[in-house]
């Protein structure tokens, strides 16, 4: 997929592993990794303009409306000499429609949009064995990252959080959430040929392989 800046889509519930995989395939493939969350944050810390309307929205606990959300990525579009893999957006229909228009415009193409799936009750066992330290804020998953003593941090000793969004029945809102907004933009890329499946069952670099397999094919 060299040679021409090419866009690559990457769908997928939270807990599926998209920011981890994506990351590395960017890193590897010296793509650009545009993290929509990160992008919207770092909009707000640099006080652009989209920052601060965007922060209004956010102090209220108001989603962001789309046409921002449009903005920042259209900003990136402009301003990146790289290919970029996108995470996070579109997350709607109707973002996946400008995206597209966008593109056109702007002489980027859309080359593949990759959907990483996990069942909904992996996902919460993923998600809900997720731990945090209050104090240093290290990360660790009791599952596949657990820490030396029985949920106490490894850096500082401090007992182990988990947070009210890994909680079972917060994930499982979420889930249906995400199934809900997310199931159109699906259904948009299948109905153009695009759309490709990548299983995240697996060690991270089973389901990286797989990654690899549809994306430098």
């Amino acid at each position: 997929m060299s040679g021409q800046r090419g866009i690559i889509v990457l769908l997928g519930p939270p807990g599926v592993g998209k920011g981890t995989q994506g990351q590395r395939w960017a890193e590897e493939n010296e793509w650009l990794y545009a993290a929509t969350g990160d992008l919207l944050r770092e909009a707000v810390q640099k006080q652009t303009p989209i920052g601060i309307q965007a922060k209004a929205y956010m102090e209220k606990g108001l989603l962001v409306p789309d046409e921002l959300m449009d903005k920042i990525v259209e900003e990136v579009l402009l301003n990146s000499k790289q290919s970029i893999l996108l995470d996070g957006y579109p997350r709607t229909l109707a973002q996946a429609q400008v995206l597209d228009e966008m593109a056109q415009r702007l002489g980027w193409k859309i080359q593949i949009a990759v959907l990483m799936t996990l069942s909904d009750d992996e996902i919460v066992d993923r998600l809900s064995a997720r731990r945090i330290c209050p104090n240093c804020k290290a990360i660790y998953n009791l599952k596949s990252k657990p820490p030396r003593n029985d949920e106490i941090c490894d850096e500082c000793s401090a007992k182990l959080i988990q947070r009210d969004d890994d909680r079972p029945e917060v994930i499982r809102k979420r889930l249906a959430v995400y199934h809900e907004q997310t199931a159109p933009v699906v259904n948009y890329y299948r109905s153009k040929g695009i759309l490709t499946e990548v299983c995240s069952l697996g060690t991270p670099e089973e389901v990286y392989e797989r990654l690899k397999k549809v994306t430098l094919a």
